[in-house]
């Protein structure tokens, strides 16, 4: 049976413009998969705010619904491990960049993308965490492989008010991590804090803006979750300790990386790539068991800045590229 519902829709406009705005749909022109999801939450994360932009090279084909990730319940699967009712999540993969995403009230999705609902998860908590929250998770488990421990020293986060750094910030926290969050945002300090950070620094004590960087510094940190990239992940390199690691996941500052060779020949660094969107399935599901379980943090409801419906997404989008949001955006879908 063909269900209308709504979403936000994302097309192009005669003159080459593109504009978002919500639409009524069928559930018919929803693209193929074996499961379909009725969406109770979304969130926004910054590639979101890139697929309603023309230049944002996330959308290859209009129109086209975006939102990477999703949480809901199952009304129909072909696919033996999925039931009616089941409570379910997607992230990464095709959602909202190669198939229409999760700013929709109902979702189509292949049954390989779908992951069970873990217990000690509400669907709204899952969105709290979202993409940005299994990012920063994937981030942790990256580094505790490769020997990063409490006892070992302070870890670094940056992009600290984002939703990937504030996540981390939280999760390292519940783990015994001192934690050191550096933030361009001198009014965040105590919502950093309250988060789990057992100091605040400018993101100029990281990077301060100098053309050459120098490719060794001074050893300040085991270890760096970085979702910025660009010169101040090469200026975070100089700094890591003998054999630390730096996991990077963002480039929202940029996608060069000026360093030399130094600090993993001379330091054993290792900089540890963090791919949310084809993570392998058993440890996307292992990653999510941990965070409705042992790395849960008790000041999860603090990620939130906000929650809002569909007809609030536009400007939404818009807030995360100019960096004008603290924490995470959760996107109510249900009526």
């Amino acid at each position: 049976m063909t269900q209308s519902f709504h979403a936000l829709v994302v097309d192009q406009t005669q003159d080459g413009e593109v504009q978002a705005e919500v639409r009524s749909l069928e559930t018919g022109s929803l693209p193929a998969g074996e499961v379909l999801i009725r969406v109770a939450y979304s969130s926004i994360n910054y590639k979101d705010g890139l697929a309603a932009r023309k230049d944002g090279n996330i959308v290859k084909a209009y129109p086209f619904v975006p939102g990477i990730d999703c949480s809901g319940t199952v009304v129909s699967s072909e696919d033996s491990r999925f039931s009616e009712g089941q409570a379910v999540l997607v992230t990464g993969y095709g959602l909202g960049v190669s198939q229409f995403g999760g700013f929709s009230q109902y979702a189509r999705v292949p049954a390989d993308w779908v992951v069970p609902l873990p217990d000690g998860l509400t669907l709204r908590e899952a969105m709290i965490f979202g993409t940005a929250g299994f990012t920063a998770a994937l981030s942790l488990y990256r580094l505790e492989q490769n020997g990063v421990a409490p006892e070992k020293g302070k870890v670094l986060v940056t992009g600290a008010t984002g939703g990937v750094g504030g996540a981390a910030i939280a999760l390292l926290h519940k783990r015994g991590y001192h934690v050191v969050a550096s933030s361009g945002k001198a009014e965040s300090h105590d919502y950093l804090k309250a988060l789990g950070a057992a100091e605040v620094i400018s993101r100029e004590e990281v990077y301060d803006g100098a053309e050459s960087i120098r490719p060794l510094g001074k050893q300040l940190w085991q270890a760096a979750v970085d979702p910025v990239g660009g010169k101040p992940l090469a200026s975070l390199l100089s700094q890591i300790a003998y054999n630390g690691s730096v996991a990077v996941s963002g480039l929202t500052a940029g996608t060069k990386l000026p360093t030399t060779v130094l600090p993993f020949i001379l330091r054993g660094v290792n900089l540890l790539g963090i791919d949310s969107v084809f993570c392998p399935y058993d440890t996307r599901v292992a990653i999510w068991k941990q965070l409705s379980s042992d790395w849960k943090p008790e000041q999860l409801e603090q990620l939130v800045e906000r929650e809002i419906g569909l007809a609030d997404l536009p400007s939404a989008l818009e807030d995360i590229l100019a960096a004008r949001s603290q924490g995470r955006t959760i996107v109510r879908l249900a009526d």
